[in-house]
């Protein structure tokens, strides 16, 4: 039997690149239905992220023109991650198997084939991972080598160079159901869900039209959340450093009162200035990691939503 893949493919203010990618996905779907590989029930379902465009202009006209198209409509603006666990959650209604990727042609959709063929091999979840990072600047080539380094010396189970390209089948998302976070980081959490799991790499392309919506800032964001929502490592560093801080601060005090039996006491305000600007620099930043945790447990004890669908276009229910 063959199975129903929906492509989950979130978008926020991706008028200008939707025209030139949407007919490249229903194509490779219409490609993988011919060879007998899925199900003429598979779907392109496009999740709009409270776009401020004609995005959902253009994603209602396509799924008037064709029903192969569906999408979901967003409230409001959710960020990444959370317009693809509803994409995600929405698909699991309808599909055996879902591929999540972004809109705008970076991900080589040749390797939907590949996934769609490990998974007929009994792989349940299947990453996308890309084979060299050519098309980056050096900026961002190394940024991301060191925060991936970084990630796994935090103690977090990421696959490096992996970014929200995968294949899942529906038992995997009915496992990824069970996780109510607010604080969304599917590329830390997927990997934690077991099931056979395997790898597919592809070459990432430049971005077919637009500008993207994952800045620096945003990049940094993603990062913080990655750290936060997976590893409490960063505040045992804290406690390690008020130790070697104390310790230090301990040695001082013996210097100083060796100084002053020994009469070598020399008045100098620079000295006390940079002890006082380190202690200070130390207290605010462990202030700052220890705020951070406690600003997403707030944000979980509110149990919110993490999202609301606002539309429904071209999905079996309707």
């Amino acid at each position: 039997m063959t199975p129903v893949l929906y492509l989950v493919i979130p978008c926020y203010n991706e008028e200008q690149v939707l025209p030139l990618t949407s007919g490249k996905f229903k194509a490779k779907l219409d490609e993988l239905e011919q060879a007998g590989k899925i199900s003429d029930k598979s779907r392109v379902m496009f999740v709009n992220d409270g776009s401020r465009d004609t995005t959902w202009d253009i994603l209602t006209s396509l799924c008037e023109e064709d029903e192969r198209y569906a999408a979901i409509s967003l409230s409001r603006n959710r960020g990444h991650q959370n317009a693809l666990i509803a994409g995600l959650m929405e698909a699991k209604k309808y599909a055996d198997i879902t591929i999540s990727m972004d809109c705008d042609g970076q991900d080589d959709i040749n390797a939907i084939g590949e996934m769609v063929d490990e998974y007929a091999k009994g792989s349940e979840i299947v990453f996308g991972v890309r084979n060299d990072r050519s098309t980056d600047t050096w900026f961002k080539r190394s940024t991301a080598r060191s925060y991936y380094k970084f990630l796994r010396g935090m103690g977090v189970d990421i696959i490096p160079d992996h970014a929200d390209y995968r294949l899942m089948s529906s038992r995997v998302l009915d496992a990824l159901e069970g996780y109510g976070e607010v604080n969304l980081f599917l590329r830390g959490i997927i990997p934690q869900l077991g099931f056979k799991q395997s790898v597919v790499y592809y070459s990432r392309a430049e971005r077919e039209a637009g500008t993207t919506h994952y800045p620096l800032s945003k990049m940094m964001q993603l990062a913080i959340d990655g750290i936060t929502s997976f590893s409490v490592k960063p505040l045992r560093l804290i406690t390690i450093l008020g130790l070697i801080v104390a310790f230090l601060s301990f040695v001082g005090i013996i210097y100083v009162f060796a100084s002053i039996i020994f009469g070598h006491t020399v008045g100098g305000w620079a000295s006390t200035t940079c002890i006082l600007c380190f202690v200070s620099g130390i207290q605010m930043i462990s202030l700052g990691v220890i705020g951070e945790y406690i600003g997403k447990i707030y944000l979980e004890t509110k149990h919110r939503p993490r999202y609301i669908v606002d539309e429904r276009k071209n999905l079996p229910e309707e």
